[in-house]
């Protein structure tokens, strides 16, 4: 069996077509099931059983000879939460229990870390295990990311494999149900069918241009790839960027979308809102170096390509992957 938590969301949801796609298909599902808007991320999807994440403990006790590997998703993935207790309940204290779970019973662990926790880069994007107690992420949830890799590499007793995965801006197929927490590309890709414009937030920083702001966008996809690369290979343990390698501006994002759907260009700008724009990430670009030494070399979709499958094989159709 194969354990992924937080199965029916956005990025869990597109690991478990994946590992059904490679020919995996007892797998054991964990979330908070039963919000409607989610259900829809499990459809034609092969599965031997859903299990409450608090009931996971406890399943993990009475059933972890049957188990293979653990893919840990699940987090409260909101950057504008505030509620630091409900962030170190769910994103740290949940992924202790896991990894303690992995160190006693010799289950190998990949968990999700965030590109959030670099903050504004001030340290760079490099994903050296050193550089962990110095980075200095800018909201409550990039901290509690931070806070359990620092914990994570801390302890005397590991997994005998583990990886943190620290996604950049991941955008996919399945993220319908993230409202505002759902990528620039389906909240562009909506704002087009309803106004035929695109919004971005106006640049405050004198270095960029409106729209000018740079991320190192990821399509899910290749995210789902390099977790079916780590389940297989399971001998270089440690925390990992995951991102493209490239920074592309939102500009570059826009005009994908408007080309995939063979529109005009038409962009507007509006001020960042106040609330996030002293905690705004004018640049992110992942290096990918480490990854590539531990032996993953397949390609990953440029912006382009990546928003055209989006847009025309999911977005278009309203279809689940």
């Amino acid at each position: 069996m194969i354990v992924i938590t937080g199965a029916e969301g956005f990025i869990g949801s597109c690991l478990v077509a994946g590992l059904n796609a490679a020919g995996y298909r007892d797998l054991v599902l964990v979330d908070d099931f039963g919000l409607a808007e989610r259900e829809n991320n499990l459809l034609n999807k092969t599965f031997t059983d859903k299990v409450n994440r608090k009931a996971l403990a406890d399943w993990l006790d009475n059933n972890h000879r049957l188990v293979q590997f653990i893919f840990h998703i699940g987090a409260r993935t909101d950057t504008t939460e505030k509620d630091e207790a409900l962030l170190k309940e769910l994103n740290v204290d949940y992924s202790k229990m896991l990894w303690e779970k992995s160190v006693a019973y010799g289950l190998p662990l990949v968990y999700a870390s965030s590109a959030a926790t670099y903050g504004n880069g001030e340290f760079g994007y490099d994903d050296d295990h050193n550089l962990c107690k110095k980075l200095q992420p800018l909201n409550s949830y990039g901290k509690s990311k931070n806070n359990f890799d620092i914990w994570a590499l801390e302890q005397e007793r590991k997994p005998y494999f583990w990886a943190g995965l620290k996604f950049f801006n991941v955008y996919g197929p399945n993220e319908y149900h993230k409202k505002r927490m759902a990528s620039v590309v389906l909240h562009a890709f909506n704002q087009i069918q309803k106004e035929g414009v695109v919004t971005l937030f106006r640049s405050h920083h004198p270095d960029y241009i409106d729209g000018g702001q740079l991320r190192d966008f990821i399509y899910v996809k290749d995210v789902v790839n390099v977790c079916l690369y780590l389940l297989e290979q399971r001998t270089d343990s440690g925390i990992y960027n995951l991102g493209s390698g490239t920074a592309r501006t939102f500009n570059h994002l826009a005009e994908a979308i408007f080309n995939a759907l063979n529109l005009p260009v038409n962009i507007k700008f509006i001020d960042t809102p106040e609330d996030i724009r002293d905690k705004y990430q004018y640049y992110t670009q992942a290096n990918m170096t480490k990854l590539k030494s531990i032996g993953y070399n397949q390609p990953f979709y440029d912006l382009e390509s990546g928003v055209h499958d989006y847009v025309n094989h999911y977005l278009v159709p309203k279809l689940y992957y």
